[in-house]
């Protein structure tokens, strides 16, 4: 049972992001790319500066990274890597169009000096892990079934020294973890148990029986593709159910507008990495 009217505490994160100038469908790797469906890429570098300044104002840090001609979905920085305690687990992406997007994120990463470890085994960034750090000692959720290999789940785990829980993700729709569950403060999760195999839902819920579940409507909205830092929640706005369920439970739902960006498969998280240090 999750608990309501409970005190949030917001606490300032370190984000990346990188600018959709050369944001377009231009290939179709996920079940929401349509190339027939135009893209308004004026209306999508609107919507990303308003994301990115609403996390500002918030008092994070967002750092950029710079957009490279001929990658289209390099706007969607969560894939490009898994970071914790410091330490970066590289991405290795398993379509060919996004594979050059790895050099670019590890550049960044080498060049702030961060410790960086590069994968052998194919996984896509926050897309596929989570991570929740006072929940069991400090909690890798880690997804496969579509895009990440199940073998980066151990290699993951050697490389960050914290326990990795695999969880299987079954429905084409919901083909990274971060469409179908998110962290929203330091010991809890949000999650839509239909992207998850019957096993994997058991397991989530033994993990986290307080957590807020959302129903296909709010998964199909992309609301689970969120970003919270333990109080206020920046979600996808058509996602108006699961706003009230997270108001419900304490949390303050900051919509945001990603209309153009949601038609790559992705919108506010998918934006978003997090730079843990």
């Amino acid at each position: 049972m999750v608990i309501v009217n409970q005190q949030r505490v917001p606490r300032k994160r370190t984000y990346l992001m990188c600018s959709p100038g050369h944001f377009a469908v231009e290939y179709a790797i996920n079940p929401w790319m349509d190339v027939a469906t135009p893209v308004d890429a004026a209306l999508a570098v609107k919507q990303w500066d308003r994301l990115r300044e609403t996390l500002v104002k918030l008092g994070h840090t967002v750092h950029l990274l710079e957009p490279q001609a001929g990658l289209p979905d390099m706007v969607y920085a969560a894939n490009g890597a898994f970071v914790v305690d410091g330490i970066v687990y590289g991405a290795r992406f398993k379509h060919e169009q996004r594979a050059a997007e790895a050099a670019a994120h590890r550049a960044f990463y080498e060049e702030q000096g961060w410790r960086f470890i590069a994968p052998n085994e194919t996984n896509e960034g926050e897309g596929d892990f989570a991570y929740v750090p006072e929940a069991h000692g400090g909690l890798v959720l880690a997804g496969y079934g579509f895009r990440t290999d199940p073998a980066a789940h151990a290699e993951a785990q050697e490389a960050l020294g914290r326990p990795v829980v695999s969880l299987h993700l079954v429905d084409p729709r919901f083909y990274h973890l971060d469409v179908a569950l998110a962290a929203i403060d330091d010991t809890n999760i949000v999650y839509f148990p239909g992207a998850f195999s019957h096993a994997s839902q058991r397991v989530l819920a033994q993990l986290f029986p307080d957590a807020v579940v959302a129903d296909d409507t709010d998964a199909l909205a992309f609301g689970l593709n969120l970003v919270s830092d333990g109080a206020n929640v920046m979600l996808n706005s058509e996602a108006t159910r699961l706003a009230e369920k997270l108001k419900a439970a304490g949390y303050t739902p900051v919509p945001v507008e990603l209309t153009e960006l949601k038609k790559g498969g992705g919108s506010v998280k998918c934006c978003i990495a997090e730079l843990r240090h």
